[in-house]
């Protein structure tokens, strides 16, 4: 399995991008940075697109993909959560017409092919055993196992806060990308935000070792990118102390599972 982290951040410059994920070339995972990240033919290649959750960073580049497909006569099927079709409805659906609705156009075979996923129901997209599982953040949000038909396994929880006990007796991963999103003096704004920060990390990584009796490799992704460099130095602190695998994400970085 290759894993091509397209966008690691949660802030866009001519540097960062927000969060996407391209697995094996075919299957993305949150459209914030796909469309500024990839050629037409590397947009053509994706069979399916997963969404974790509806925040802008999430799902802001779905309007543009899907004018992408339009034009070549094809289709992109969407999974994710009722709050995401919802979300997409909306911004289609606004009375001042943002942009072409590609969840009904064409009538005849919308572009946008929506698909809801269920929480915990297992499903398969070209091969791939796929499971949502329920994550603890500001709005319904849901994180994605995705097992390769060599069986490789990744987890991206999306963005996530702390009490994570539930979603890790689920999953077993090989590498698990995680959001780390503030250093550790924005405790307090990150709790709030139903976020992490290296030392929320730390709990939840000794929650997961106790329950599963590992630690995979892990990348951390959405950073604020003014912060990186304290997020960085607070987690090497976690991984010396665990004796763990932590590395910050960054854009078109690549991992082989």
């Amino acid at each position: 399995m290759n894993v091509r982290f397209l966008g690691a951040h949660n802030m866009e410059s001519k540097e960062t991008r927000p969060m996407s994920m391209l697995i094996d070339n075919i299957l993305a995972i949150d459209a914030g940075g796909l469309t500024s990240s990839l050629t037409f033919s590397e947009q053509a290649a994706i069979k399916a697109l997963l969404v974790t959750h509806h925040h802008y960073d999430h799902i802001k580049d779905i309007p543009m993909l899907g004018m992408n497909f339009y034009v070549n006569n094809s289709q992109l099927p969407i999974y994710s959560i009722k709050s995401v079709y919802e979300a997409l409805n909306y911004l289609f659906k606004y009375p001042g017409k943002l942009y072409l609705d590609f969840l009904k156009s064409p009538s005849d075979n919308p572009t946008l092919k929506f698909i809801p996923v269920v929480p915990l129901k297992p499903l398969t997209i070209e091969g791939y055993n796929i499971l949502a599982v329920l994550v603890k953040h500001s709005v319904p949000t849901v994180g994605y196992q995705i097992t390769s038909p060599k069986g490789e396994i990744l987890f991206y929880t999306g963005d996530t806060g702390s009490g994570l006990d539930n979603c890790w007796q689920q999953i077993s991963p090989d590498l698990l990308a995680i959001e780390v999103t503030l250093p550790n003096e924005f405790i307090e704004t990150a709790r709030e935000a139903k976020h992490l920060t290296p030392c929320l990390l730390r709990e939840e990584l000794l929650s997961f070792q106790k329950i599963k009796g590992y630690l995979p490799k892990i990348i951390t992704v959405h950073m604020f990118p003014q912060h990186q460099g304290k997020i960085e130095i607070e987690l090497k602190q976690i991984a010396a102390e665990l004796n763990a695998t932590i590395m910050p994400g960054y854009e078109d970085m690549q991992i082989n599972l």
